[in-house]
């Protein structure tokens, strides 16, 4: 070794290595540093008389720089042959590595990351393990592999030879505990309950009663068992008149016939829209009472279904306040109360009342199942329709459950996935179905956790939510009771709740931030009619325009439109013909049982729903396509464009909406390419950008409404006259009826959705230095 540091010596003037020593220090008169360099072979003691006299010898040897060179020279090759190795195996690593993401067919992540600095730590950062690689390929496949059809078949057991799980009473709650006791067997991180104290509306100890009057005579149609929360208590009579689904084109095809409407009670079928929108409908139109009825299927003429009238969500009684019991409620109710008389009945009374009208017959379309179909009574025709209505008022506490595993990387950001527990009746479809899903996800993301190494970035929350049947009531009060940190750390809602209806075709209702995470799910997971096909392949490269919007029964409404979280919610059906049993006292795990390969459905079901979590929780970069909403926007200003004349005349105009959504285009654009030029192994800016990801879809919350007076914000999927929605409804009326359009409305409308719009550019763009006011 000797030998070899000498002939190195050599080669730099003849003489021993040197090293380099840097000082760094701070001119006296507070200038730019220098540095300092000294190149020397001794310590600052010893200098050249501090050299060992061997050393000497050996440099002054000139007979021996033929051997020194070859020295030399061999110690090179070697240098060369190691580096060219390392380079080697390094590239072939990493060939390996791509080849396995391409079979996988999604992102990969090559390095993994440690954990994050808390905000506001600014020491430096520690390097710390991160955790183990896993993956996505591999992950998906565990998840496939371990998700199994009978523990589903097990947990939709547990509603089976129960009458009902209405909200607050004693099956709901040994089911809230059923499911707080298997959160805490898997062994999640967290496992706790919240509690809500709230007002439901409930039947009587006088049955609802429905009866036909004629000529004096009081003749009972039906009592039934069934009833309608929130509906007006009282007695009400008025003239029956069929308005079909009763939506709004359905009331206005009535009064194009001269049909009367106010003062009467509508009859109307379920399905289309929900009953709180049919009796809204119903109510503008002056009735005083609903009826509604399903349509006929099989042997269930005698059914009677369950519903609520409230057009909204969470308790009525609180609007925008959270239901905690030392919550010192204000005086005031939700303006969805309908404040007319609602009834359901079954299709027999419904024909029984038909056939004692006779007025016109329904038109082809409106028939339905029914034999015997009017649409109202002679003028001169002494009948009428008593409704009854006995229903009270109780305060019931009902109980959410949450369980927990939280993220290695960024705890407090998660997803949540949710399933209502309660039901009218035994709820296998309604609520069974998603319960099963939920704790069959629960118990393998947990064992995947646990046993198989995976360690998630980001946390992810199950939740079993109770009073969903009287309108998502315990979502919702969840979501107004903590909507000051929720917003900021809960990214994605994934809904299970009646995700197995049927089989022939897939409904879903999602954010467009999720279209291309759902696309890519599709693509991975079988359809369990015909395993060689995808599900991506059941539903066409166009599912995107059969979309389904959402509704106010969709729980995953509020966490959308109230909250702004992007929500997802997958499932089967038959478009062609819906689930008879939903929302009836049969809705039994018998009933549900006739449905074709069930189980293998609900696993379907259960794996798209975990790739999303999981997929959410794995990558580096929130998989969130926030360009989307350019696509959505896009859209609506190709519709807006027929009407940019008809505003002109008005004087007004539409450039500053246009330029509000051209400002958002390029906001996407310019985080697109943060994101490509980022590093993403720095833990504090992928952070950064992933927060300006999750915030886009709470961006499009109107800032300028009060969320107790316009809870539903957002101007895409909220309601209300901010929504863009309205703004089109509003325009439309230039071409047909300008008479009736409000200038003072239509300013309003537009300001609202061009500074909301304009504000989630600016939020979108990051720093208020990089935001473009010029507009």
């Amino acid at each position: 070794m000797d030998h070899a540091r000498a002939a190195i010596s050599n080669l730099f003037s003849g003489e021993p290595m040197s090293y380099t020593r840097f000082s760094i220090a701070r001119q006296t008169d507070g200038d730019n540093s220098h540095v300092e360099m000294k190149l020397s072979a001794d310590d600052e003691e010893g200098g050249e008389a501090g050299r060992p006299e061997h050393l000497h010898a050996h440099v002054a040897q000139p007979w021996r720089n033929g051997k020194n060179l070859c020295f030399l020279l061999i110690a090179a090759f070697l240098l060369l042959l190691i580096g060219f190795l390392i380079g080697y195996l390094s590239y072939r690593g990493r060939m390996q590595l791509a080849a396995k993401c391409l079979e996988g067919g999604g992102k990969c992540e090559v390095t993994p990351t440690a954990s994050y600095l808390a905000d506001g730590d600014e020491t430096e950062e520690e390097e710390v393990p991160g955790p183990p690689i896993l993956y996505w390929p591999d992950l998906k496949n565990l998840l496939s592999t371990k998700l199994s059809d009978r523990r589903l078949e097990e947990n939709l057991k547990q509603r089976a030879n129960k009458n009902s799980f209405e909200a607050g009473q004693s099956e709901d709650e040994n089911m809230a505990i059923y499911i707080h006791d298997l959160f805490k067997s898997f062994f999640l991180n967290q496992v706790w309950k919240d509690k809500h104290y709230i007002k439901l509306q409930v039947k009587g100890s006088t049955k609802n009663k429905v009866s036909v009057v004629e000529d004096g005579k009081e003749e009972e149609l039906e009592t039934p068992d069934a009833y309608v929360a929130y509906s007006e208590t009282g007695t009400v009579t008025g003239k029956p008149v069929y308005a079909n689904y009763g939506q709004k084109e359905d009331f206005q095809k009535l009064e194009k016939s001269a049909i009367e409407l106010n003062g009467t009670i509508v009859i109307v079928r379920a399905g289309k829209i929900t009953l709180a929108e049919k009796v809204v409908n119903a109510k503008e139109k002056g009735a005083v009472g609903v009826l509604m009825y399903l349509d006929p299927y099989k042997n269930t003429d005698d059914l009677v279904p369950f519903g609520h009238a409230h057009l909204g969500t969470g308790d009525p009684y609180t609007p925008g306040f959270p239901s905690f019991n030392h919550t010192q409620f204000p005086p005031i109710e939700s303006s969805g109360l309908p404040h007319i008389a609602v009834q359901t009945i079954s299709s027999h009374a419904a024909s029984r009342l038909f056939s004692k009208m006779d007025g016109e017959s329904c038109l082809p379309q409106w028939r339905g199942g029914l034999l015997v179909c009017k649409m109202t009574v002679r003028s001169d025709k002494q009948l009428t329709v008593k409704l009854e209505v006995n229903n009270v008022m109780v305060d019931r506490k009902i109980l959410n459950i949450f369980g927990a595993i939280t993220g290695f990387e960024e705890p407090d950001r998660y997803v949540v996935i949710g399933a209502q527990r309660d039901s009218w009746g035994p709820g296998a479809a309604k609520a069974g179905v998603g319960t099963a899903i939920l704790l069959e996800l629960a118990r393998v993301i947990s064992d995947i956790v646990k046993n198989e190494g995976y360690k998630p970035r980001r946390s992810i929350i199950f939740a079993s939510w109770s009073a969903g049947d009287y309108g998502a009531v315990g979502a919702t009060e969840w979501l107004e009771g903590y909507s000051a940190t929720l917003h900021a750390k809960a990214f994605t809602y994934i809904n299970l709740d009646a995700a197995v209806l049927g089989t022939n075709d897939i409904k879903i209702s999602a954010s467009p931030l999720l279209y291309a995470l759902l696309e890519r799910t599709m693509k991975g997971v079988n359809d369990p009619l015909i395993s060689s096909r995808k599900l991506y392949d059941k539903v066409g490269s166009s599912w995107v325009k059969s979309i389904v919007p959402f509704g106010l029964d969709n729980a995953a409404f509020p966490f959308l439109a109230y909250s702004g979280i992007p929500v997802v919610s997958f499932g089967f059906y038959n478009k062609d013909e819906d689930y008879p049993f939903l929302g009836t006292t049969q809705d039994t795990v018998e009933n549900l049982k006739a449905i074709n390969s069930l189980y293998a459905h609900l696993r379907a079901a259960a794996e798209v729903a975990g790739q999303i979590a999981l997929r959410l929780t794995h990558d580096h970069e929130l998989f969130l396509d926030f360009g989307r909403y350019s696509e959505e926007l896009l859209a609506f200003q190709e519709k807006f464009l027929v009407y940019d004349q008809d505003v002109k005349e008005l004087g007004l105009n539409l450039d500053w909406l246009f330029l509000a959504r051209g400002d958002f285009q390029r906001a996407a654009n310019a985080l697109r390419r943060d994101i490509e030029n980022s590093d993403k192994e720095n833990k504090v800016i992928r952070r950064a950008l992933n927060d300006r990801i999750m915030k886009v879809e709470y961006d499009f919350l109107s800032p300028f409404l009060s969320p107790k007076d316009a809870p539903l914000r957002h101007i895409f999927f909220g309601k209300g006259s901010h929504t863009l929605q309205s703004l089109l409804d509003h325009l439309q009326l230039l071409k047909t009826s300008r008479s009736e359009v409000d200038l003072n409305m239509l300013k309003e409308q537009l300001a609202l959705a061009t500074w909301t719009i304009k504000g989630a550019a600016n939020a979108l763009e990051g720093d208020i230095w990089n935001t473009d006011n010029t507009f």
